[in-house]
């Protein structure tokens, strides 16, 4: 686990340094960012390998930060702290996706060990989907190969990432918008078009296996039945 980046947002720099020096102590890289949507703009930008996110932030706040992660489908895991300790908090926390909850005041230590556990079982899942399959397409993505029906087909980075992304999510539609956040990354600077050309060309290496689905005025989806 050691380097991993970590993002820690709280707007007590008290909290945020101490957090930093005991994550930093532990073997991560860690930022830190003071407002939801500072918070916002370095997850886009930085991809933390964990969020430690304060839930009372000014402006935008840590809840509604995880809620626009999972709506673009970025399930980084996230530990929610705050210094309010009600059960109707806790539960709504959860419900946007946290993996955690701690309540302040806690021990440095305790929340180095909760991003350790966070990270291994988001390790875990990780690996327990490495291989994916819809219909007769197959991905290895410790190996990054697709194949269809057994042969392998050749596939730039980005065609990988953009397929392995929507056979993790099937038959989700996914927004031309959400696409370019998630695979090329929100300060990506290309236009929605550019998924319409690589949608393309998977559709043309994948041939009629293709579970590329087109859902007009919306995006794109992966299901098992062939799309257009």
């Amino acid at each position: 686990m050691a380097d991993q980046p970590i993002l820690v947002v709280d707007d007590e720099p008290a909290i945020a340094d101490v957090l930093s020096l005991y994550l930093t102590r532990a073997g991560f890289a860690v930022r830190t960012a003071s407002s939801g949507t500072e918070a916002w703009e370095v997850i886009r930008s930085w991809r933390p390998a964990a969020v430690v996110l304060d839930v009372g932030l000014p402006g935008m706040d840590g809840v509604e930060v995880c809620r626009r992660m999972r709506a673009a489908g970025d399930w980084t895991p996230v530990l929610f702290c705050t210094a309010r300790d009600d059960e109707v908090d806790r539960i709504l926390g959860l419900e946007m996706g946290a993996d955690d909850y701690i309540t302040k005041p806690f021990s440095p230590r305790e929340v180095v060990a909760r991003v350790k556990v966070a990270l291994r079982h988001a390790q875990g899942r990780r690996e327990a989907t490495d291989a994916l399959q819809m219909g007769a397409v197959t991905i290895d993505r410790a190996a990054r190969r697709v194949a269809v029906n057994g042969d392998l087909i050749d596939m730039t980075a980005t065609e990988f990432d953009l397929l392995a992304f929507l056979l993790e999510h099937p038959a989700r539609v996914f927004s031309r918008d959400q696409l370019l956040e998630h695979v090329w990354g929100y300060s990506s600077a290309v236009g929605t078009r550019t998924v319409d050309v690589h949608i393309a060309q998977l559709r043309a290496k994948l041939g009629e296996a293709s579970p590329l689905r087109t859902v007009r005025g919306v995006g794109y989806s992966a299901e098992s039945e062939p799309g257009s």
